[in-house]
């Protein structure tokens, strides 16, 4: 399941949020067949090794009805998928809940959430000092690897 996709926008969109969108309870992301079923269960035919080739990029002109489904499974909006505005602004949002899952973020997070303004600018600026010592970009959107490792695992 986790093979890159070839070059192609719409393999990586749909990629992305197969990585990054998890079912309830789980650490491991939906199958091919979980995907389909869900929007099947909307009233739209679709089969898992469409879905996969979705993926691949092996199928790259999907039906507007497909595009609808696979946007309602994941709860992203269609544009998605031909806005590259929006998807950044959804992935950003994505990776950040995708961050929030791990408890030590959260915890700091609701740790600085009632600081004055004054007091969180300190906290941001040992965070990206700690991040430059790391070797890490400043904007976390920026680090390739964090597509790669999910929130509290350490990278290679």
């Amino acid at each position: 399941m986790g093979e890159e996709p070839e070059d192609d926008s719409m393999a990586r969109k749909l990629d992305y949020l197969l990585r990054t969108v998890r079912p309830p309870g789980r650490q491991g992301e939906y199958s091919y067949q979980e995907v389909a079923e869900g929007i099947r269960e909307l009233g739209i035919a679709i089969s898992h090794t469409y879905v996969w080739q979705l993926r691949r990029g092996a199928r790259t002109n999907p039906t507007k009805r497909h595009l609808e489904g696979l946007a309602a499974f994941f709860g992203v909006p269609v544009s998605y998928f031909f806005d590259d505005a929006v998807a950044d602004q959804i992935e950003r949002e994505l990776g950040l809940v995708r961050a929030l899952r791990d408890s030590n973020v959260r915890s700091v997070a609701l740790r600085i959430a009632d600081l004055t303004p004054a007091s969180v600018d300190t906290v941001k600026e040992i965070v990206d000092r700690i991040r430059q010592i790391e070797g890490l970009p400043e904007d976390p959107a920026q680090d390739p690897a964090q597509e790669q490792n999910p929130p509290g695992q350490q990278r290679k």
